[in-house]
């Protein structure tokens, strides 16, 4: 069977009326986002490997004869052998099929009719607000607060119109937080009271553009409005900032995805069977200072500073991935979407898997699992607990400290392991550079102008790729 009957094969098999079944028929303008997303390509890659495996099955005269599947010049006899093959081996080969199915279907539903432009419907932000005419001020900024964590991969024709709507959104919420979104996707963090961002995760499950997202997409956490200084929402080239063009390599190449029991199962078996060290690697693809105060035992942690520096970090170690299993992890998934696209497109690991959900899942049904001490967050809390474990030590003094300050001088942002009792002998600078000099109590002037980081933490570190707006 050659690549256009199978593609076509897939075709047949796709219930496309059934693919989300939150989508009724009053929401078919939903539909043409909806089968760019992720979900619908997954389903897709589903059927088109079951597919070209089926079309290597060999005919058998009886009955009573073993199922036999051939490709590559070997013989399979049983659906775990020919799978492992298939997966191993043809990869690339599935990953082109089910992109040029996608692709076919997509012309066939716009062909029928059944999808309009929606772009009209997604500029009207007011249609997308929620109705907050019976809540008072203090409900929406006093009371218990939390931080919402939450990502999405799908097609945005106009991310400049989302972007206004979701800066009326958390204002209207008062929400205060980080907002990224592309023509790929969003990727945010907000935070507020409890009651303000219930309300923004009903309203972003009821725009069209994100009815592909559930409840569980978004990871909450203690916390509050404060934790942010201000609300910042803006368009870029890359929802997670990898330096690398996402039509080049897309989140559609990521590698397969593992519920936090299935991840656990693995890291489990990991580390009873020491046999399996030589063949799997568990890596953390976060960041040096992320991976110091909290990690899974026995990982590899990458002495990066910043996620684009990790293509980087792959091309000059490819012998250390070379013919391995990869359990990729990050704090809540969106980093191994591109992460392991980019391993993936390298060709040299058996496997490719990620956790779902992150780190931030996993803890939640395994506090006490594999993973210890803090995981580290991006606003100024610094870090979450879920155990008492603390596996990081004070710079200075080496007692067990896993707190982190800013480095306490002028223009530095470099983070900081410095205990209480450190602090108060004013050993409180990232480095001896930094230390030398005098600390502004102030912070930043009040100019207002950005200045280079100048220590001995940054003079050797190599530069780092600037977002692309």
């Amino acid at each position: 069977m050659d690549g256009d009957d199978l593609r076509d094969s897939v075709l047949i098999q796709l219930d496309v009326e059934n693919l989300n079944p939150a989508i009724g028929k009053h929401e078919k303008q939903a539909k043409s986002e909806f089968c760019t997303t992720r979900k619908c390509y997954s389903y897709i890659k589903k059927k088109t490997f079951a597919t070209f495996v089926a079309s290597k099955r060999i005919q058998t005269p009886t009955v009573d004869t073993l199922t036999l599947w051939h490709c590559c010049g070997e013989a399979f006899s049983d659906p775990s052998s020919i799978h492992k093959h298939v997966s191993n081996v043809h990869a690339n080969e599935i990953d082109e099929l089910s992109g040029a199915a996608l692709a076919e279907m997509l012309k066939q539903t716009n062909a029928d009719g059944s999808v309009h432009d929606d772009r009209n419907d997604c500029q009207s932000k007011d249609a997308w607000m929620p109705d907050i005419s019976h809540l008072s001020e203090d409900m929406l900024t006093k009371g218990p607060g939390e931080v919402i964590l939450y990502y999405c991969y799908c097609q945005i024709k106009e991310p400049r119109f989302i972007c206004d709507w979701q800066n009326e959104l958390c204002s209207k919420l008062h929400l205060t937080g980080k907002v990224r979104l592309a023509t790929e996707g969003i990727n945010g963090t907000v935070a507020g009271t409890k009651t303000a961002t219930s309300l923004y995760i009903k309203a972003m499950l009821a725009h069209p553009i994100f009815q592909v997202m559930q409840m569980k997409d978004f990871k909450t956490s203690e916390g509050g409005g404060k934790c942010f200084p201000e609300l910042k929402v803006g368009v870029y080239k890359e929802i997670v900032p990898m330096g690398v063009d996402p039509d080049i390599i897309s989140y559609r190449l990521a590698g397969t995805h593992l519920e936090p029991e299935e991840f656990h199962k693995k890291v489990q078996s990991l580390l009873k069977d020491v046999s399996l060290n030589s063949d799997t690697i568990l890596l953390d693809c976060r960041n040096f200072y992320e991976s110091k105060i909290g990690q899974f035992k026995n990982c590899l942690a990458p002495d990066i500073r910043k996620f684009s520096y990790f293509p980087d970090y792959v091309d000059k170690n490819l012998d250390l991935f070379r013919n391995k299993k990869v359990l990729m992890y990050c704090t809540g998934g969106i980093r191994c979407e591109r992460g392991s696209a980019y391993l993936r497109s390298k060709n040299v690991c058996k496997e490719v898997y990620q956790l779902k959900g992150g780190i931030h899942k996993y803890l939640e049904q395994f506090p006490n699992g594999f993973y210890r001490g803090k995981l580290f967050v991006f606003d100024e809390r610094y870090a979450i607990s879920f155990n008492d474990d603390i596996i990081s030590d004070c710079r200075y003094c080496g007692i067990p400290w896993d707190q982190y300050q800013l480095c306490s001088t002028d223009f530095c942002y470099q983070l900081v392991l410095s205990c209480t009792s450190c602090r108060q002998k004013s050993l409180t600078a990232c480095c001896p550079v930094c230390q030398a000099k005098e600390p502004t109590p102030g912070g930043s002037p009040s100019s207002g102008q950005m200045h280079k980081e100048e220590c001995e933490c940054t003079q050797s570190r190599p530069r780092i790729p600037k977002d692309t707006l």
